[in-house]
């Protein structure tokens, strides 16, 4: 695969329509480059979408810090683990399509002069409900940029 990577700018799309779109790009062998992640956003309340996620930062076990769930903060590892769970993970396939996603909050100097496409479907001009950015959500669970 010596093919170009997709470079997708993710200011104003909705996460989980992007993250679908990313997951059957890299299930289908291709490279792909996801910058401005801190400007995706989620649609719903600020409230019931920090609240379902506080909950579930308060999961952890009685042994060792080692076995216990790894919760992502930053705005990058969460649209990680949002495409990871649209992956065949347990499968092999999976785990190879998983090390083909790169990425980055805000732009990198190397992709600074390259075109990024943005999704039409993921978009959010839409969208009539309110909505959080990843950024914002990110700073409810803890992250200091």
């Amino acid at each position: 695969m010596d093919e170009q990577p997709i470079i997708i700018d993710a200011t104003n799309l909705i996460l989980g329509r992007l993250a679908s779109y990313v997951a059957k790009k890299i299930l289908q062998g291709n490279h792909v480059l996801v910058i401005n992640v801190e400007k995706a956003i989620i649609s719903g309340k600020k409230s019931s979408a920090t609240k379902k996620a506080k909950a579930r930062l308060k999961t952890r076990t009685l042994g060792s810090l080692e076995k216990s769930p790894k919760h992502p903060k930053r705005p990058d590892t969460i649209f990680r683990r949002v495409v990871r769970g649209m992956l065949p993970w347990k499968k092999p396939k999976g785990k190879e399509a998983y090390k083909r996603l790169k990425v980055f909050i805000g732009v990198p100097e190397e992709l600074k002069d390259k075109p990024a496409i943005s999704i039409k479907e993921a978009s959010a001009s839409k969208l009539r409900c309110p909505y959080i950015s990843l950024e914002d959500f990110a700073k409810e669970l803890g992250w200091v940029k």
